[in-house]
């Protein structure tokens, strides 16, 4: 006789007893599993990023396209708040594909997410993903991610985009910060590593500030905002009375109020599609990354000298 354990689902609050300290941490750190559910490579932006007098759990990008991807979670049963919350947070972080997470969706959820699938534009998407946890006998607790709702036809929608060149990009992005690291070695000894990503993050002031290169299909550019989480409004903090001198002395442009926390940004209309042009985008971004970070080192010193009040 074969001996066959018994499965059975845990509840959720067994594992995470809170969401926001709890279970937000933890998928932040395995999007990965999530990404194989819904079929979209994701890569986190933040947690806990803040629209007008809420907060959206976590912000992620498709790294395939470089779109928003929202993600709210619930350690309960649906409810009209976290849908109404969805829709406010879709709007203020301009996201194109929302992840609504639950162990429990009530129908009427369920035919929202439905009605939003059929009735907004097509490069929106909205998913319905149950939360299980499962465990065989006295076996380590799993996680599933079960889908529930997605927009019709998805499998063949992504099939068909990647068939376009998407997971091309992604490997011809690799390839472009492959040769920027061979050709600008001193970027690759302040921390920067080859990636498939359309950025490059390079930490300044203890991750207080972000120097941000990043290229695109039809314009490539160099930014600056805060850190993560709770440093989010460092760079807006630290940088906020020297921004316009930054900004003249870099040809840049000031943003002390943009939306996604930039507080400063230059752009040109290079594409990293463009290999024959590969030299002067490599040679471009390092040139300004070098000219933002002596700028922003030099103010950081001058205000470490300052004696304090």
């Amino acid at each position: 006789m074969v001996d066959l354990g018994e499965l059975r689902e845990v509840p959720v609050r067994n594992i995470w007893r809170n969401e926001t300290r709890d279970f937000t941490p933890w998928l932040a750190e395995n999007l990965d599993r999530l990404s194989e559910a819904i079929g979209i490579r994701l890569d986190l932006s933040g947690t806990e990023i803040a629209v007008e007098n809420f907060a959206a759990d976590i912000l992620a990008r498709n790294i395939e396209d470089g779109s928003f991807v929202l993600i709210e979670n619930q350690l309960e049963k649906t409810d009209h708040t976290h849908l109404g919350q969805i829709l406010t947070y879709l709007a203020g972080l301009e996201a194109k594909t929302v992840i609504w997470i639950s162990p429990d969706f009530q129908e009427p959820h369920l035919s929202a997410i439905r009605w939003l699938n059929e009735h907004t534009a097509d490069d929106f998407s909205f998913f319905a993903v149950r939360l299980k946890v499962i465990r065989i006998g006295d076996s380590a607790p799993a996680v599933i991610f079960d889908v529930l709702e997605r927009p019709s036809g998805w499998e063949r929608a992504l099939s068909e985009k990647r068939r376009k060149g998407y997971t091309e990009e992604s490997e011809k992005r690799l390839a472009f910060w492959t040769y920027f690291a061979k050709r600008h070695p001193e970027a690759v000894r302040d921390g920067f590593r080859p990636n498939r990503h359309w950025v490059a993050w390079f930490p300044l002031a203890d991750g207080d500030i972000q120097l941000v290169l990043s290229i695109g299909q039809k314009q490539c550019g160099v930014f600056v905002l805060g850190g993560w989480e709770e440093k989010k409004d460092r760079a807006r903090e630290i940088l906020g009375p020297y921004l316009d001198e930054l900004a003249r002395d870099l040809g840049a442009v000031a943003k002390p109020d943009h939306r996604e926390g930039h507080v400063l940004q230059i752009w040109r209309p290079l594409s990293f599609i463009d290999v024959g042009r590969w030299d002067d985008l490599a040679d471009w971004l390092e040139e300004r990354r070098q000219a933002f970070k002596h700028s922003i080192e030099k103010i950081l010193s001058q205000r470490a000298l300052k004696p304090s009040t």
